[in-house]
């Protein structure tokens, strides 16, 4: 699994209108093959920080989908709402909680803890 997650500071008086694109690029790239999610959020500390989180089942699901429209049309209109510079992070999960707790090694380790307090590198 890929996980992207990206920081976008807009402009306060073009807020709106950033808001109203990633909305279309979220409900697009969500129907595309191999995503998992995809949310912009609104930064509680700056309310013209928007936030994205993405899922992807693979690096190649995520290759194809800067391949489509939407993604052409994202990055086309970006510049015109952005103040500042976009941050972007790229994680690879290689192992899920449940292959890990199949794991000889680490068996019966995880009992104590519920499934949002593991953090897998």
């Amino acid at each position: 699994m890929i996980i992207v997650h990206g920081t976008f500071p807009v402009k306060p008086k073009v807020r709106e209108d950033a808001l109203e694109v990633m909305r279309h690029m979220a409900i697009a790239s969500r129907a595309e093959p191999g995503c998992i999610t995809y949310e912009f959020y609104i930064g509680l500390s700056d309310m013209n920080t928007l936030l994205l989180f993405q899922e992807w089942e693979s690096v190649e699901a995520l290759q194809d989908h800067f391949q489509t429209d939407h993604w052409e049309e994202f990055v086309r209109l970006l510049p015109d709402f952005l103040n500042g510079e976009v941050l972007n992070r790229r994680y690879e999960v290689r192992e899920t909680r449940e292959e890990m707790e199949e794991s000889p090694e680490v068996e019966g380790k995880f009992s104590n803890f519920g499934p949002s307090e593991i953090i897998i590198h």
